[in-house]
């Protein structure tokens, strides 16, 4: 099977028995969606879901959390991983919000990276989940996925894992395939044990191929 003919199979599953997929944080805007994303970095979206609702409720805005200081949001969000950091991440980015973006959360990479707390996986998710820019997050999930099917070769970091993904996904796929390899990892490919018996495009999956029916012949 070409790598081509991989994408195909695999695209076509999604698309065909998955459709829409979306981010599972929860938000109501831009504003709130990229607190939402700074704060789910290497922590569950449960749990940052779990945390939000209060955060957002007192400092609904940009222009509210950039009153705030460090300690005050910290208290907000002591339950989430590495909360002194994301503290001052989230006031230093509403801060340059409010007085480099007039309060709109940028739609370009490149204007997202410079915000305090936002790497380049952030400001993908943003472009392609606000914006539907067909920019492709590179996660855990989507990374450890896109190696195990075959969409990636020799793929040694997320910007390299990105760029192939981006070569062969179509432009008006890339905001979907990037929640469907998401959804995929966090519930069927996981990382320790996955679930290949129940894996609906196992066929097109070279981990599959190479591990799995290997073991069953041996």
């Amino acid at each position: 099977m070409t790598k081509q003919e991989r994408y195909k199979h695999v695209l076509n599953y999604f698309e065909t028995n998955v459709g829409l997929a979306e981010t599972e944080l929860a938000y109501n805007n831009p504003f709130e969606l990229l607190v939402s994303v700074i704060l789910s970095a290497q922590c569950t979206d449960k749990r940052v879901n779990l945390t939000t609702p209060k955060l957002f409720k007192d400092y609904p805005t940009a222009e509210a959390m950039a009153e705030a200081n460090a300690e005050t949001i910290f208290s907000y969000i002591r339950s989430i991983s590495y909360p002194n950091n994301k503290a001052k991440h989230l006031v230093g980015t509403a801060k340059m919000l409010v007085n480099d973006f007039k309060s709109i959360v940028p739609g370009e990479v490149d204007e997202l990276v410079k915000l305090p707390g936002v790497g380049r996986k952030t400001a993908n998710v943003i472009a392609s989940v606000i914006y539907d820019k067909p920019t492709m997050a590179v996660d855990t999930h989507v990374f450890r996925v896109s190696n195990r099917i075959g969409l990636t070769t020799n793929a040694k970091n997320p910007l390299q894992s990105e760029k192939q993904l981006i070569k062969f996904i179509p432009e008006e796929l890339v905001p979907r395939a990037h929640h469907w390899l998401i959804l995929h990892g966090r519930y069927t490919c996981l990382a320790r044990n996955p679930k290949c018996d129940l894996c609906p495009i196992k066929l097109y999956c070279k981990y599959y191929e190479k591990v799995i029916v290997k073991q069953n012949k041996e």
